[in-house]
């Protein structure tokens, strides 16, 4: 008799609610405990987890919340009980969630479902981003996701409940929320703990380093035209650059350049730790809770002021650096020094309430 029918009946009187496990879905768990077993020693580790399930786009973080939920006797590894009881008890859930989602109960699940569920959790998306969503688990091209292709879709992804699915979805599609501006990204306790939420913030300051200096000659031609008056500064936008460059070369385009990007980091840091901060105190003594729309708007703008607070006398340098004249300043440095000396600390946050409002 093979393990897995020695197993099978034991697991049944443990949970007398289950109905009786499918024959079929045994031996499937089965080989697939053979398959990820490389070494063929009755235990699967992470390192097994990460070779046989890498094309599954698991991250570390989640390999390890799999074992650490499986692993009942804490040995670090799975043996073939808690393999297949994991499973088991995660199909279970993948059911309660499937159910959540199909409003209509045809057993089916279909893009406008997914968008609804979405919005009812303040993640506004489009039909068209919910369908990208349906896509990736659409198997057979039905455009609609049965419990088969939803239970093999997320079979080893350790999501809990349906809330944890919604953030795997804003995770790992490229969704426009409608809230990029001032409700920053949820990420999960699992998240922050393995540090994917700091590569998150990390790779969007990169990206928004490369796009303000493509778009820098834009922004200082911009400043020009906004605090110069028409007898000053006459012409179209060509004749505005060729001002900039007849008057300082050019490297003049990408004046103010250097302090716009490296306000990104500490502004970034700032928002994403006041939000967190923000929305603790907003849950309370339930840190469980999911916030409602309105709640993350407001922690959102909270958060975004603190952040505007913290860096707008880089603000204020970055618009003088961007005004500046040919060996006005010699640097970053020397232009806060003469704004302290010439005009006090209170010149760093000038225009400050404008800003916020």
């Amino acid at each position: 008799m093979t393990s897995w029918q020695t197993w099978f009946p034991r697991a049944q009187c443990q949970d007398s609610e289950a109905p009786f496990l499918d024959q079929d879905r045994q031996k499937h768990w089965a080989e697939l405990f053979n398959q990820l077993d490389l070494n063929k020693d009755g235990h699967i580790d992470i390192l097994e987890l990460r070779a046989g399930l890498a094309g599954q786009g698991l991250t570390r973080g989640s390999l390890e919340k799999l074992v650490e939920t499986g692993d009942t006797n804490h040995d670090g590894v799975l043996d073939f009980e808690e393999f297949i009881h994991y499973l088991h008890n995660h199909e279970k859930q993948l059911k309660l969630m499937f159910r959540h989602l199909d409003r209509n109960n045809d057993g089916k699940i279909d893009a406008a479902e997914i968008q609804v569920y979405l919005r009812t959790i303040g993640v506004n998306i489009s039909l068209e981003d919910a369908t990208k969503i349906l896509l990736s688990m659409d198997k057979d091209g039905t455009m609609t996701v049965d419990w088969n292709e939803w239970r093999d879709h997320f079979l080893f992804n350790p999501l809990n409940n349906i809330e944890d699915v919604a953030r795997y979805w804003k995770r790992s599609m490229i969704l426009d929320t409608g809230e990029q501006l001032t409700v920053p990204d949820d990420f999960s306790v699992e998240d922050r703990k393995s540090g994917l939420a700091w590569r998150h913030l990390m790779a969007g300051a990169m990206a928004g380093s490369v796009s303000r200096t493509g778009t820098a000659p834009l922004d200082r031609l911009k400043v020009f035209r906004q605090v110069h008056s028409s007898s000053d500064f006459k012409g179209n936008v060509l004749k505005g650059f060729q001002y900039m460059l007849k008057e300082g070369g050019p490297w003049s385009l990408w004046r103010g350049n250097g302090i716009n990007i490296l306000k990104i980091a500490p502004e970034t840091a700032v928002k994403f730790t006041a939000y967190e901060q923000i929305k603790s105190v907003m849950r309370g003594e339930n840190e469980t809770r999911t916030l409602r729309v309105r709640e993350r708007f407001v922690a959102g703008s909270l958060a975004g002021a603190t952040a505007q607070t913290a860096i707008y006398p880089m603000e204020v340098l970055k618009t003088r650096l961007t005004l500046r004249k040919t060996g006005q300043y010699s640097g970053m440095a020397d232009c806060a020094k003469h704004i302290l000396q010439q005009e006090g600390v209170a010149a760093f946050y000038k225009g400050y309430i404008p800003n916020i409002l």
